[in-house]
């Protein structure tokens, strides 16, 4: 009730506030209810592309430490009676997933906001929903990592098999800037068989749908098409027998591009949702129309460099 009073006259009493909302003013903001963070939530989960497959964890802090074993620890077989000399501890390195803002300022009209027919929640919901998972999605691709996610393009390639830990692995397309003129299937193979075994069985391809429709023309031996449209409604298309998604920003085919991406990305790429969602009410600014300040803390990064491998448009 409280919530509605505010998106519909302007008055917060019971309301959490949160000073700080916006760094150009000393405005504040108020804490959405949890129905509507959650009404976002959902939203985003089936408008983001990268929430459907990587995995997304909610926090109480504006950064998440995850620590990681770059080295486990080491074992060895020894007889009976000998001795058991110590052996070396794992190795632990520390990331960091910082938050940052993400915002959108849809605009109601003060008649909209009388309409006791309209879910104000829903509304909400809905008028950020696109706002926020194109730029979320943007960013969990190609993102620099300042004032937002860092995608997993952003991070150091190397050839597979010379990579360092911090660096993602690269199979060369064959040829550059383009697809091996021969057996360009035999490269995508590759591709698969570049992870370890355990980040296979829920191994996925990422590509746009400009690479889509270049790899869905590719036909083996026998003349079959290596691609496998989905045949019913729900269902996801797949590619030499492991599904596709298809994400807009990842980049055209073009010289020296990392165009697909093939792993486990439940394991391979953390996303992290900074818990509150808040909202600057704005009648001022915009007359006659009611601005509503919509703010969320998001951050992401790779967290298991060895789950995800590129396909690199080059001849080596």
């Amino acid at each position: 009730a409280a919530w509605d009073g505010y998106m519909k006259s302007g008055q917060a009493h019971g309301l959490e506030l949160k000073a700080g909302l916006s760094s150009a003013s000393n405005s504040a903001g108020y804490v959405v209810p949890p129905e509507t963070e959650r009404a976002i939530e959902r939203r985003l989960m089936a408008g983001s592309p990268m929430r459907e497959i990587a995995t997304v964890r909610t926090v109480g802090s504006g950064v998440f430490r995850k620590p990681v074993s770059t080295a486990g620890v080491q074992a060895g077989w020894v007889a009976e009676t000998a001795a058991r000399p110590e052996t070396d501890p794992a190795t632990l390195a520390l990331l960091e997933f910082s938050s940052a803002d993400l915002y959108a300022c849809p605009a109601a009209t003060q008649s909209l906001l009388d309409d006791a027919l309209i879910d104000l929640d829903e509304w909400l919901a809905a008028e950020v929903e696109d706002a926020f998972a194109a730029q979320e999605t943007a960013a969990f691709v190609s993102g620099d990592g300042v004032n937002k996610p860092k995608g997993f393009l952003a991070y150091a390639t190397a050839t597979e098999g010379t990579q360092t830990w911090g660096q993602i692995g690269t199979v060369a397309s064959g040829a550059a800037g383009a697809f091996a003129s021969a057996s360009p299937v035999d490269k995508l193979i590759d591709l698969i068989y570049a992870p370890k075994a355990q980040y296979r069985p829920n191994g996925r391809f990422v590509m746009n749908r400009r690479t889509v429709s270049a790899v869905r023309k590719f036909k083996d031996a026998d003349g079959n098409y290596v691609w496998s449209p989905a045949t019913r409604p729900g269902e996801t298309a797949s590619l030499l027998g492991y599904p596709v998604t298809e994400i807009e920003t990842m980049p055209d085919v073009a010289a020296n591009s990392l165009s697909i991406a093939f792993g486990d990305f439940a394991r391979g790429y953390l996303i992290v949702d900074r818990a509150g969602v808040r909202v600057l009410r704005d009648p001022y600014s915009a007359k006659p129309y009611v601005l509503f300040y919509t703010t969320k803390r998001v951050g992401g990064g790779v967290q298991n460099f060895d789950a995800i491998k590129l396909m690199k448009f080059a001849a080596s």
